[in-house]
């Protein structure tokens, strides 16, 4: 009776650690799978976020290197307005103040815009002229001579010191004004020539 007890506890014991050794088993190879599916999608993720860190990296190296293109287009080009700029001022303020500065050719100029305002020269005509105030004994002298009467043209003469050299002319009653002045004639002659220049520098 002795032995028969003792050999069912032995076989209750073996089943107990054999199941305890399954289930040891089980939960080790459960462990292990989830660990290896958590390492795994680590791997995942991280490999994602390097993915994405890189094609960022990649978007900052171009926006990087499109806007230093940009920056260095946008320089040379604004140097070489600048390098125009200043040659064709140069250009242009010699030639002007030598010619403005030419009584001569501003009668010319004057006495030719009076000439074409009225061609046929049916009907007397009345014009401000505005010239600068130093011209008060010269040019101011000379329009205001018995000269004008060939033009069969009332001229009345303002000087004014907002103009430094050239002049401005129009009807009496001041419907418009045509400018000749320094600034005018620049910048017509700027806008001409600075294409040109360009042209002639950079291309």
């Amino acid at each position: 009776m002795q032995n028969k007890l003792d050999e069912l506890t032995k076989k209750i014991y073996s089943e107990g650690v054999s199941k305890a050794n399954d289930d040891a088993k089980g939960i080790i190879s459960k462990a292990t799978k989830k660990a290896e599916e958590i390492i795994n999608n680590s791997k995942k993720e991280a490999a994602k976020i390097i993915e994405n860190a890189n094609k960022k990296s990649d978007e900052i190296k171009l926006n990087i290197e499109s806007e230093m293109k940009l920056s260095v287009n946008q320089t040379i080009s604004s140097v070489k307005q600048q390098i125009t700029n200043l040659i064709t001022l140069k250009a242009v303020e010699e030639t002007l103040n030598k010619d403005l500065k030419d009584k001569d050719f501003i009668k010319k100029i004057i006495l030719k815009i009076v000439e074409n305002w009225n061609p046929s020269g049916s009907e007397r005509l009345d014009l401000n002229l505005f010239l600068p105030e130093n011209e008060k004994n010269n040019l101011g002298k000379y329009f205001q001579s018995k000269e004008t009467e060939i033009l069969n043209a009332n001229i009345n003469i303002t000087f004014d010191n907002n103009i430094e050299s050239g002049f401005k002319i129009g009807p009496k009653d001041d419907s418009f004004v045509l400018s000749f002045t320094d600034e005018d004639f620049e910048n017509f002659f700027q806008s001409y020539l600075r294409p040109r220049t360009t042209k002639l520098l950079f291309k």
